[in-house]
């Protein structure tokens, strides 16, 4: 922590995986399944040039659900980075929550600090990185990852409208979020952030 404090804090992007970063296969535990929205390299290219670490956040309750274990999580994460490095755009790091209420896994069947949105997956990466959150952002396709924005003091959180993102959308005009906005895929969300970075 003391080595992290002395280095200049960097801003973040923070990603929702599932129907953000890569299609959403529901429940996806099968690498070989992983699809990316065509335009994820090129978003990510953008943020990366821009100086933003990126960090992938996702909640997996499959695991608790008993679905598929924690292994599978961490074969479809070193599929992405590997896909994506050939492509000089990995993510800095990933994080995935395993938890959820009432699952069929004892451990995991719990209510837990770290399930969007909930802000335990943040204090984790803000451990391991120079993170800057008043100037990070959230990018997701659902509320929970509008309402971690918030819950974590970022700068904002973008709703991109893939994946569950429509049904999201309905759901932030009946209930706005503060310092929300909605992109169409992941590439607009990019170009926004980075806007909105350079008028900070």
């Amino acid at each position: 922590m003391k080595s992290a404090g002395r280095k200049k804090l960097k801003p973040a992007v923070f990603l929702d995986r599932d129907g953000t970063l890569i299609l959403d296969k529901g429940y996806l535990s099968d690498p070989k399944q992983v699809r990316y929205f065509s335009s994820t390299p090129e978003a990510l290219r953008l943020l990366k040039k821009a100086g933003y670490l990126l960090i992938v956040v996702t909640n997996q309750s499959g695991v608790a659900r008993g679905y598929y274990g924690e292994k599978d999580i961490q074969r479809v994460h070193h599929q992405i980075k590997s896909d994506l490095l050939k492509l000089g755009v990995a993510p800095h790091a990933f994080f995935y929550c395993p938890h959820y209420p009432g699952g069929k896994v004892k451990s995991l069947g719990q209510t837990c600090a770290c399930r969007k949105p909930n802000t335990g997956m943040v204090k984790q990466a803000v451990r391991k990185f120079p993170i800057d959150l008043g100037r990070s952002y959230m990018v997701g396709d659902k509320m929970d990852d509008m309402f971690f924005s918030v819950n974590a003091r970022m700068a904002g959180g973008i709703l991109v409208k893939t994946g569950n993102g429509r049904k999201s959308e309905n759901e932030l005009k009946r209930k706005p979020v503060p310092n929300v906005r909605v992109a169409s895929n992941l590439l607009q969300a990019a170009k926004m952030i980075i806007r909105l970075g350079e008028s900070q």
